[in-house]
């Protein structure tokens, strides 16, 4: 079994690489995990305050439960990956099976700030792509996905993605075994992944 990490900021094309991943191999061999499942349950908050929650500090994820979660798919056991709503910001009462499979996906924003996770995580992949490129996309998402207008995306932007950015995403970029600049975008950089992962489970 091997173990690949997708990181890089909001809106980078960690989405893209992903996809582009499991296109490449059979659908039993890829199960897939992404970090946004494991943000912490809300719903004893009242709904004003979980306006102002920060999604972008990894204290905002249950990485504990995360990081079960992949030891036990390596031992050979499946898991229910939670699932959580960005509408109500409250973790939902459906859950995901997911099976032990040759390779195992988990994406996220702030999957290298916890090092039990990282240290279970063969191949460290970060897509880094330009801030401006980044900000683009996140105003269409959470406009489109998540019913926010674009003043509260910027806003939010400028108060706690930009800020949580630079004090914990890029810094674990240090972490990273490749770096793929440009975003999802990039073939080349994507092609060496590709190649990499199928000689690894060779």
């Amino acid at each position: 079994m091997y173990v690949i990490g997708i990181a890089g900021g909001t809106g980078s094309g960690k989405t893209t690489v992903v996809k582009k991943i499991r296109k490449q191999f059979k659908p039993k061999q890829v199960s897939f995990l992404a970090q946004d499942s494991y943000y912490r349950d809300n719903s004893h908050l009242p709904v004003k305050e979980r306006q102002y929650i920060n999604f972008d500090h990894p204290d905002s994820i249950e990485f504990d439960l995360l990081t079960d979660h992949i030891k036990k798919l390596r031992h050979g056991e499946s898991v229910e990956q939670p699932t959580y709503s960005y509408l109500t910001c409250t973790r939902q009462d459906e859950v995901i099976p997911v099976e032990p499979r040759p390779v195992i996906i988990v994406e996220g924003i702030l999957i290298y700030t916890h090092k039990p996770l990282v240290d279970l995580i063969d191949i460290k992949v970060f897509v880094d792509a330009d801030a401006d490129d980044r900000l683009g996309r996140v105003i269409q998402r959470d406009m489109n996905e998540r019913g926010r207008t674009a003043e509260v995306v910027l806003d939010r932007y400028e108060k706690t993605v930009k800020p949580m950015h630079l004090q914990f995403i890029e810094p674990s970029k240090r972490v990273a075994d490749i770096i793929i600049p440009q975003g999802g975008m990039n073939d080349v950089a994507i092609s060496i992944l590709l190649n990499t992962i199928e000689k690894k489970l060779k």
